[in-house]
């Protein structure tokens, strides 16, 4: 299935945890500048894993530059 035929919504939190891990920020990191726990981080990040159907980090923040959702 293309990255364009998959249609994501993602919160606005969803989107600032994904510049921030665009950005390589760590989950300690990307709290501290949120004011969030470590725990709601890493809530973020699964949420956003399943909501683009990749595996890992890197292959969410490939997924968002390959389909256009930043420019």
């Amino acid at each position: 299935e293309a990255i364009e035929d998959r249609p994501v919504s993602l919160t606005r939190t969803e989107l600032e945890v994904l510049r921030l891990l665009a950005k390589g920020q760590q989950n300690k990191e990307i709290a501290e500048e949120m004011f969030i726990s470590v725990n709601t981080v890493k809530s973020h990040v699964s949420s956003i894993l399943r909501k683009l159907r990749v595996r890992n980090r890197a292959q969410a923040v490939r997924y968002v530059y390959r389909c256009g959702m930043w420019q």
